[in-house]
C-alpha cells in the first residue's frame, strides 16, 4: 500500500517576507489537516511550561497527524520561534449556538504594525487571517463577523500575552490576560478595551495575571469565576469548536 506523504516542515528563508513565511506555516498546518476523528492525538495541558509545549510541537512535526485548534496554536508558536519581529499571543472565543456553548482558540500575530492570525478550524474563515488588520479590534470583529455566518454569537473573547521567543522558557503561556464579555458590551466599548490592551501589550508593560490574584485580571461585563482546575478546560477547548 502507498504510504501517505509526510508534509515537509517549512523553513524560513531570508528571501521570504513575513506574510509569505506565515502563509508557508499555515499551508503546512492545512496539509496536516483538521482532526475530525473525535480523538485528540496530542495532549496539550495549558498550564505546562513553554519548553514542554514546544516538545509536543516537535512531536507533531514528527508524527504528521491531523490537529485541532489548540494544537495549531502550539505548533504556530513553535514554527514562528526565532522571528523576534513576529509577536504571538492566544485569542480564545466562547460562542453560543443552538443551546450549546463552543470554545475555539487561534494564534494572534502582530508584526510591523499589523495584526493577523494562524490556526485550524472546521471553518476556513475561523482560523488564519492575513497580516493586514490595522488594530486588534479590527481582527477580533472580523472573527465575530465570520461567526455570525454560522449563526454563532460570540459571548466571550480572551486575549493572552505575547509568548516569549525563548523555546526553553519554564514559564507557562498566559492565555487570558484580558477577558471581555462581548455579548454584554457595545462595540465601541469593546474596541476601547482592546485598543488599550493592545497598546499596553506593545509597550510590554503587562505582567502575567497568574502573578496576582484572579480578581485583578482585567475583565469587563461579568465578574470572573474562581479558577477551575487546570486539567479540564484545555481538554475541552477544541472538542466542541463547531468552528
Amino acid at each position: 500500500c502507498i504510504q501517505p506523504s509526510v508534509p515537509p516542515v517549512p523553513n524560513y528563508k531570508l528571501s521570504m517576507s513575513i506574510p509569505e513565511w506565515l502563509q508557508a506555516i499555515q499551508t503546512y498546518m492545512k496539509m496536516l489537516q483538521y482532526n475530525h476523528t473525535g480523538t485528540q492525538f496530542f495532549e496539550i495541558r495549558k498550564s505546562r511550561p513553554l519548553s514542554g509545549l514546544m516538545e509536543t510541537a516537535k512531536e507533531m512535526t514528527r508524527e504528521s497527524l491531523p490537529i485541532k485548534c489548540l494544537e495549531a496554536v502550539i505548533l504556530g508558536i513553535y514554527l514562528t520561534n526565532g522571528q523576534p519581529s513576529v509577536e504571538r499571543f492566544p485569542i480564545s472565543f466562547k460562542t453560543h449556538f443552538s443551546g450549546n456553548y463552543f470554545h475555539h482558540v487561534v494564534l494572534g500575530i502582530y508584526c510591523n504594525g499589523r495584526y493577523g492570525s494562524l490556526g485550524m478550524s472546521r471553518r476556513s474563515d475561523l482560523m488564519d487571517k492575513p497580516l493586514t488588520y490595522r488594530t486588534l479590534s479590527d481582527l477580533i470583529f472580523e472573527f465575530e463577523d465570520s461567526y455570525k455566518k454560522y449563526l454563532h454569537s460570540v459571548k466571550k473573547v480572551k486575549i493572552g500575552l505575547y509568548v516569549p521567543h525563548e523555546p526553553h522558557s519554564f514559564q507557562p503561556i498566559e492565555w487570558k490576560q484580558l477577558v471581555l464579555n462581548v455579548s454584554k458590551m457595545m462595540r465601541t466599548e469593546v474596541r476601547k478595551e482592546l485598543e488599550k490592551f493592545a497598546r499596553d501589550m506593545r509597550m510590554k508593560i503587562l505582567k502575567p495575571s497568574s502573578a496576582h490574584s484572579p480578581t485583578k485580571e482585567r475583565s469587563r461585563g461579568k465578574s470572573l469565576s474562581p479558577r477551575r482546575r487546570q486539567a479540564s478546560p484545555q481538554r475541552r477547548a477544541c472538542r466542541r469548536d463547531k468552528s
